[in-house]
């Protein structure tokens, strides 16, 4: 059953039935069958539905982040900010796409050869429910300009959302079939995965999620995308203004109310400035961050996506406390609805859960370290490897730290960031793969060889 519940009261909203067998047969062939006709059509054709997709996004922003309110508690603010992003990705994949697509010759002994890049069919898409749309777009945009047809599960709490896309999309000019959203459950997923004429998947979800997805996968020979888990290290090297970056950080770690992937959900700092940085963090968490009104602008901390979430998160942190960490400030579940105080974590040390597990709430955990390659061991040490940031006024060696760090993705002086043309992916344990930018549109792709 896939369900809305308000995360502000948990009260029940609305049910919608899963998909029968009948059902998700009957939407992947339609997929099936429309992928000769799509991959037909001249790239830039493609390119200009994708073009018209994102003005229609553009233009129903204020209802869509209402959507994500309702489903999981996003604050609007932030809605509208994700359907920002979910512009630029489409209009960057209809602008560049063309010329990503491109043929590409190629030198080779005893002749010439080009490389073309197609499509390769019909393809399954499994989405979380912590960015309702944006993470919809990051797979979808490329694709369809790509010339792939689009079989969507969204997360069972995302209804709305999913619907709203896919009418988005037609509305666009994406014909019947190309893309089709199923109310698929997670138990019918190997089913359609041992299906021959779906021929990839693309994941965003939980470690465990893509772990099963991928095994999966592999039974049957089919490509796959994983953007899973992360646990991101800040390493805050030096700074100018104090003030600048306990707020800039902050806001960091409590964006999406801590639920997002590439979050910076481990704050290091060098030992001259850890006691500055942690007092001054922990006054800024509890004073600013208080509970309200996901729908209401001023709010600055919304409820969890669910009464289950906070109440995870919320063990969490009583575990870690349990074990030797020290609260600094917040910890408490706060009802009715899934919220959460805003929370300080520090001394937490190898052989505490928290010190390895992902804490998808807000919950910022920080460390101490002795200099420079103190840091690097503690973001290091870790199973994951999405993201990172490293902050401080010396660009070189801002530099010298990043490159020693193991992370898909690393920015400067700012943290959690995603932006359309920019790839964006992990290592380790963190998923496979590469979505956004230019490499966005390979994972899907058939580089055909043709010997001249």
């Amino acid at each position: 059953m896939y369900t809305v519940t308000d995360p502000a009261t948990g009260v029940l909203v609305e049910e919608v039935a899963n998909s029968t067998e009948e059902e998700v047969r009957d939407a992947i062939g339609r997929v099936h069958a429309a992928y000769p006709g799509w991959r037909a059509r001249p790239v830039a054709e493609r390119a200009g539905i994708v073009g018209r997709a994102a003005d229609l996004f553009e233009e129903r922003a204020a209802e869509l982040a209402s959507i994500m309110t309702q489903e999981m508690g996003k604050r609007v603010n932030e809605g509208l900010g994700e359907v920002g992003i979910v512009v630029d990705i489409f209009r960057y994949y209809a602008e560049h796409g063309p010329a990503l697509l491109a043929d590409e010759p190629l030198a080779v002994k005893g002749g010439r050869a080009v490389i073309t890049k197609g499509p390769i069919g019909a393809l399954l898409g499994i989405m979380p429910w912590n960015f309702p749309c944006y993470q919809v777009a990051r797979f979808v945009a490329p694709n369809l300009v790509l010339g792939n047809t689009i079989l969507l599960k969204h997360a069972s709490i995302c209804p709305r959302s999913a619907q709203a896309i896919e009418d988005i999309l037609h509305a666009a000019g994406v014909p019947d079939g190309v893309y089709v959203n199923t109310y698929a459950s997670s138990r019918q997923i190997p089913g359609i995965l041992a299906d021959p004429r779906i021929m990839g998947v693309s994941l965003t979800g939980s470690e465990q999620a893509g772990i099963s997805v991928a095994a999966e996968a592999g039974k049957n020979l089919k490509k796959t995308v994983l953007e899973l888990g992360g646990s991101d290290p800040l390493i805050i090297l030096d700074t100018a203004d104090m003030d600048e970056t306990v707020n800039a950080t902050a806001t960091a770690r409590m964006r999406n109310c801590g639920q997002s992937c590439n979050a910076p959900k481990r704050i290091i700092v060098l030992a001259d400035l850890y006691d500055e940085y942690v007092d001054r963090l922990t006054k800024r968490v509890a004073e600013y961050y208080v509970p309200g009104d996901p729908a209401d602008p001023k709010t600055k901390l919304p409820p969890l996506a669910s009464i289950a979430a906070a109440d995870e998160v919320a063990g969490q942190v009583a575990k870690a406390v349990e074990q030797g960490a020290t609260l600094k400030a917040g910890g408490r579940r706060i009802g009715p609805g899934a919220y959460l105080e805003a929370t300080v974590l520090t001394d937490v040390a190898p052989g505490m859960d928290a010190y390895h597990e992902e804490i998808f709430g807000p919950v910022a955990i920080v460390f101490k370290a002795a200099d420079d390659d103190d840091a690097i061991r503690i973001a290091n040490d870790t199973p994951f490897g999405l993201g990172a940031s490293v902050w401080g006024t010396d660009p070189d060696r801002l530099r010298r730290v990043a490159d020693r760090i193991d992370a898909g993705m690393v920015y400067f002086n700012r943290a959690g960031g995603s932006q359309a043309d920019l790839p964006f992916g992990g290592i380790k344990r963190s998923g496979i793969g590469r979505e956004l930018g230019p490499a966005g549109i390979e994972e899907f792709m058939n580089h055909k060889s043709i010997r001249l």
